[in-house]
């Protein structure tokens, strides 16, 4: 029980590590825009760490572009040697994970479900009904 609270105490803390880097540290004109690091996961051995990273487009509906996508998974693979040091130097790790970046697409996959459940015009079948209910009490 102990492993999982330390893995997800270590999950949060190298999420926090890296996002601080972004604000900070890491100047790489591929990560332009508002680039966002989402979750961090830490396997049961603590060899490996998946980042996931939230790529906005410039507008907030705007979905980014998959080449967009492509040159921030880049910055940060380029900058993997310098975010596993810090990472090292902030938390005192025997071994520090071998880091593993990749996009998360939940906002994108929400918007999308948005823009369904929008299109079912739920809202106006709703009143359609309670207008039948109002006609069949006045009879």
């Amino acid at each position: 029980m102990g492993k999982v609270y330390r893995k997800g105490r270590l999950s949060e803390e190298i999420r926090r590590i890296v996002s601080s880097m972004l604000l900070k540290e890491i100047k790489d004109p591929r990560l332009s825009g508002i680039v966002t690091v989402s979750a961090a996961e830490v396997t049961e051995d603590g060899s490996y760490a998946t980042i996931y990273i939230t790529k906005l487009g410039s507008n907030a509906a705007e979905e980014t572009s998959g080449e967009e996508k492509d040159d921030v998974l880049a910055a940060f693979r380029s900058a993997k040697g310098l975010i596993r040091r810090e990472i090292g130097k902030q938390i005192k790790l025997r071994h520090v994970p071998d880091l593993i970046f990749k996009i998360d697409t939940s906002l994108e996959y929400g918007r999308h479900i948005s823009k369904l459940i929008d299109e079912l015009d739920i809202e106006k079948a709703e009143e359609r009904d309670e207008e039948n209910n109002i006609e069949r009490d006045s009879e």
